[in-house]
């Protein structure tokens, strides 16, 4: 079982401890650690933190009320050298409470039950698949997947760091990825859902990816997948 820890504390030696014990494990992989929940939202929207090592004072908006804001939690352990929030925490379903300074064997009893309770979370979909090119498998993960495009017999990818292209059928590769996060917008295109900025009425703007055309047969279709998804 492999953990994907995000780190949010505005006390660097704090952050440094919990970055250090998280290294003694192995199947412990630190995704982001930083300073204000505003730091911390983005990296949880991307869908790849599993817990969440949550400090409790902090500026502008404390981890209560940032976890309270959460549509949904994660595993979370909260970190703090203030006894008096627990009652709190535990409301909020925190799956642990360490009070700073705490030694190595209270932090491996938190791991101990951050993984029980992700093996009690009902099964969740792949977030990635690999794709075929000249030979090799990519390792493709939808969070990071801006859209794709049909260019004749090959596909487009555009991703956060990378732009690829494969030899597949367009209607294969729009099989591969989750009808809940890509959606097509054009005869040429799907689109992350996730990465969109804002619509207009022949295009999408992404973030920081440019645009993509919207395409006047599936507008209809397409607008209403999003409002859907802003009700939720």
């Amino acid at each position: 079982m492999t953990l994907k820890a995000l780190i949010v504390d505005d006390e660097p030696l704090a952050r440094q401890l919990i970055e250090g014990y998280c290294r003694y494990f192995p199947e412990i992989e630190v995704v982001g650690s930083v300073i204000d929940v505003f730091m911390a939202r983005p990296i949880l929207e991307t869908g790849r933190v599993d817990v969440l090592f949550l400090d409790i004072n902090m500026p502008v908006m404390n981890g209560i009320n940032f976890l309270r804001s959460l549509p949904h939690k994660p595993i979370t352990i909260f970190t703090t050298a203030y006894k008096e929030h627990a009652h709190e925490a535990f409301d909020l379903a925190a799956t642990d409470y360490l009070l700073k300074p705490f030694s190595m064997e209270r932090f491996l009893q938190a791991i101990d039950k951050a993984k029980a309770a992700l093996k009690q979370q009902p099964n969740t979909p792949e977030n990635h698949t690999f794709l075929k090119s000249d030979g090799k498998l990519i390792k493709l993960f939808f969070d990071e997947l801006y859209y794709v495009e049909a260019q004749g017999n090959q596909v487009k990818f555009v991703t956060e760091n990378s732009t690829f292209n494969i030899t597949q059928t367009f209607g294969s590769v729009l099989e591969l990825l989750p009808a809940s996060q890509f959606v097509r917008v054009h005869r040429s295109f799907a689109v992350n859902i996730q990465k969109i900025s804002i619509i207009e009425s022949y295009r999408i703007l992404l973030l920081q990816k440019g645009e993509v055309p919207l395409g006047s047969n599936f507008r209809e279709d397409f607008l209403k997948m999003v409002m859907s998804k802003g009700g939720e």
